[in-house]
């Protein structure tokens, strides 16, 4: 299956998907609550149409923040499937500053095998596909920066007290630098080597992570369970993540 799908296929998608994006990003746009009390914008919207139509030929299940959820019963059986966030950091799309991107990643059984990240505002594409490598825009990740300090990155819109204790109690050689980022943009910055490690003791969805983790894994690096500290998985029944930590 993964041998039939280009990774330029799906970077095109998520190009599209960012224009339109885009389009609304630059003017006034409706904002909508969903029954959670979470925002969701018109690009929500629109971007989900967009990749779920472009996805449709593969004739693989899908998984998308913005779809009905299917039942665990029907999703137990899935050996590939679509996992995808339209919009990642709805808070930071309507605060405009720039830190949201589209998610789109493929899931063999429990682990992501191909993930394409897209930042349309900030013009930065991290992609990857198992045994071809990652890569943000046309470099090689993880890219080779020296720095003086351990850079720990941490969420702009969700920090976590348990998240604030972990970077305490971190013990490190060199003087900690936190850096605030938003959407799963924080998992990349770790996958390219630009951190070092992403501590997430908070709440987050399958679909959040599983493009960036893609990336993640292909870099070199790994996306850990924060308890038992083995590889997050996915396709669970609850398709929430447990907290979890980026090294």
């Amino acid at each position: 299956m993964l041998n039939s799908i280009k990774l330029e296929t799906i970077q095109e998608i998520a190009l599209k998907a960012g224009k339109a994006a885009m389009g609304i990003y630059k003017k006034d746009f409706v904002i909508y609550e969903k029954e959670d009390k979470s925002p969701l914008s018109e690009a929500d919207l629109l971007c989900n149409e967009i990749i779920c139509n472009a996805l449709s030929p593969f004739n693989l299940p899908l998984l998308s923040e913005e779809n009905k959820i299917i039942p665990y019963k029907e999703r137990k059986k899935w050996e590939y499937f679509w996992c995808v966030d339209p919009i990642d950091g709805t808070k930071e799309f309507i605060k405009k500053n720039g830190e949201f991107t589209i998610n789109i990643a493929l899931i063999h059984k429990d682990t992501p095998i191909l993930g394409v990240v897209y930042a349309p505002a900030l013009e930065l594409m991290y992609s990857a596909k198992q045994g071809e490598g990652a890569f943000k825009n046309d470099k090689k990740l993880p890219l080779n920066a020296q720095r003086e300090t351990y850079k720990i990155v941490a969420s702009k819109s969700h920090m976590s007290k348990e998240t604030n204790d972990f970077i305490e109690s971190l013990e490190t050689n060199k003087p900690k630098e936190l850096i605030s980022m938003g959407s799963s943009l924080k998992l990349c910055l770790v996958a390219s080597n630009e951190a070092d490690i992403y501590p997430r003791l908070g709440p987050t969805m399958e679909w959040d992570t599983a493009a960036a983790d893609a990336i993640v894994r292909e870099s070199g690096k790994m996306t850990y369970d924060f308890s038992s500290l083995k590889p997050l998985i996915y396709n669970k029944e609850d398709l929430r993540n447990p907290y979890f930590i980026v090294k």
